[in-house]
């Protein structure tokens, strides 16, 4: 089993920055990968960005790529997520997921992002 906090959402105005942190209450190094969804009203829950431990790569969601940044400290069992230049679209609850080898999926409750001016 697997907790996930995240923590770090708030009201943002357009154009603006925010990192977002998820605590993993085991090493990272356990899960496969660390993932941060977001599910916007009326909308589907999406992936925007992924980190895979075995060989560190990264993928974006196409509307994120070159805006946000998903990194992580090891030594804090912790992972990032930097969103810079918002939109109002980014507008979304954000939730960390953690991937484990067998393919089973943890996730955090969320934390509400707000772009708005």
């Amino acid at each position: 089993q697997v907790q996930l906090v995240e923590s770090g959402g708030g009201l943002v105005q357009p154009g603006g920055s925010l990192r977002l942190s998820c605590a993993v209450s085991r090493p990272i190094f356990s899960s496969y990968a660390m993932s941060w969804y977001r599910q916007a009203p009326g909308n589907e829950r999406e992936l925007v960005a992924t980190f895979r431990t075995t060989d560190s790569s990264t993928n974006y969601a196409d509307s994120v790529k070159g805006r946000f940044t998903i990194s992580r400290d090891n030594a804090k069992n912790t992972v990032y997520l930097q969103m810079r230049s918002l939109k109002p679209e980014d507008t979304a609850v954000y939730y960390c997921n953690a991937q484990d080898f067998r393919g089973m999926n943890y996730w955090g409750k969320g934390t509400l992002v707000t772009v708005s001016s």
